[in-house]
């Protein structure tokens, strides 16, 4: 592996046409399940407007998705656990059978005097819906031939957000029937998902490990934790997170808040999600077969610029709806060149470690989409057309902190030979 273009003689570049042949039926059912379990994924989304439109308050609605939010973060963690005790395809069964009847029962406690069996339910909801993030993500890594590595995180992150686009609309047509069947739904696809994973994922993805792997495998929570907090390149990457998911949600918080304030028809936001949508399923697989020719570092930092670009655009909205879409664009843009990069590059990580470094980083997405969009509407208030600045150089930090940390890694690799005779590429796992 290499962290550089490949000389002439080496493998032909990663298309596209090659990833998809090169791609195996188990990877394919694993990403069709993802889909799956992302189209019926409402809980989320239509929480607070399901609870209010019970009859409670807005502040009870708030703290439901709050508890919600909380649970997604533990879950990835304790996700992150079983995986590496258990294996993926026993933590994702286990995951979705368990989140199915806690989403499905929400109707039945969504009534007064049962808001602590509420809470508690939906919180459990959040923390098994999240649970199978990061075995998925370690079954990707291990089925996925190692070259085509940082493609197949681009298909899973099409797979999510064309779930994610789609899931809207079949909600529109679904709560006009009942705003029951919305959870009763949601919980019947996450059942899907959990008697494909038992029926079609492997037992097993990889070969049995060499000794030297096995002990890594064995290596207690602590220590293995205790080392992730001394790593400085990985806390720099996590920061780098953090900070770029705070500014990235402000693009489904902030922005409406926007263009309302601004005077255009909300309908202006329709066509900012539909277009970002649009380019994102669209062309996101054939942006990554050219970023995987450059080193992970500068695809990551590309990105970032480009997307800091398009949040700064935003607060030249005031003038004319045309930044906004502009906007939009550019913010799209720049996730497709650093997004695919920045999903992989804990699956670097060898096979004893990488369920603990996906489910941290995964926890950490998670723990700032909860705190970012609190974050984003009081600053947003206070600061008016200067926030998208302050969002455009947040996003700025985490790009410079994204490119120190996968750096940073990849020279120490290239200086130990941990990863072979070179650093860590943008196409392949250490």
């Amino acid at each position: 592996m290499t962290d550089h273009k490949p000389p002439a003689g080496d493998e032909p570049p990663v298309g596209v046409l090659d990833t998809l042949r090169a791609t195996p039926a188990t990877v394919r059912y694993l990403l069709g399940g993802v889909l799956v379990n992302q189209l019926g994924a409402f809980v989320q989304t239509f929480l607070v407007l399901y609870l209010t439109h019970r009859g409670m308050s807005d502040g009870t609605a708030g703290l439901a998705l709050g508890a919600y939010s909380l649970g997604t973060v533990f879950g990835t963690v304790l996700g992150g656990e079983i995986t590496h005790r258990l294996g993926p395809r026993t933590t994702i069964v286990v995951a979705m059978t368990g989140s199915a009847p806690l989403v499905a029962v929400l109707p039945l406690l969504a009534r007064p005097g049962l808001l602590a069996p509420l809470l508690a339910a939906v919180a459990l909801a959040g923390l098994f819906a999240q649970a199978y993030r990061p075995a998925a993500s370690v079954l990707l890594s291990d089925l996925m031939p190692e070259r085509y590595q940082v493609m197949a995180f681009s298909m899973m992150r099409i797979a999510l957000n064309t779930g994610a686009a789609l899931a809207p609309l079949i909600a529109a047509g679904v709560i006009l029937l009942d705003w029951d069947l919305l959870f009763w739904l949601d919980g019947a696809t996450t059942l899907v998902y959990a008697l494909l994973a038992h029926r079609l994922l492997p037992r097993r993805a990889v070969p049995e490990r060499a000794p030297k792997e096995r002990a890594v495998r064995r290596t207690g929570g602590r220590a293995a934790y205790a080392a992730m907090l001394r790593d400085r390149a990985y806390l720099a990457y996590l920061a780098s997170v953090m900070l770029g998911t705070v500014a990235y949600v402000q693009s489904s918080i902030s922005l409406p808040l926007e263009i309302v304030h601004d005077g255009y028809p909300t309908g202006l936001y329709s066509a900012v999600l539909t277009a970002s949508s649009v380019v994102l399923i669209t062309c996101e697989l054939k942006i990554t077969a050219y970023i995987t020719r450059i080193p992970t570092y500068l695809a990551v930092g590309a990105g970032h610029l480009v997307n800091s670009a398009g949040l700064a655009v935003y607060g030249l909205a005031v003038h004319s709806g045309a930044f906004v879409l502009f906007g939009a664009v550019l913010a799209v843009s720049g996730l497709m060149i650093a997004g695919p990069s920045m999903f992989a590059h804990p699956a670097t990580f060898p096979d004893g470690q990488k369920a603990r470094y996906l489910a941290t980083m995964q926890a950490a997405a998670g723990l700032a989409s909860a705190a970012g969009p609190l974050l984003g509407v009081v600053l947003w208030n206070g600061l008016g057309a200067g926030f998208w600045v302050l969002m455009a150089l947040v996003n700025g930090l985490a790009g410079v902190l994204a490119v120190a940390g996968i750096k940073r890694r990849a020279d120490r690799q290239a200086a130990t030979g941990a990863a072979g005779t070179a650093p860590e590429a943008v196409g392949g796992a250490a």
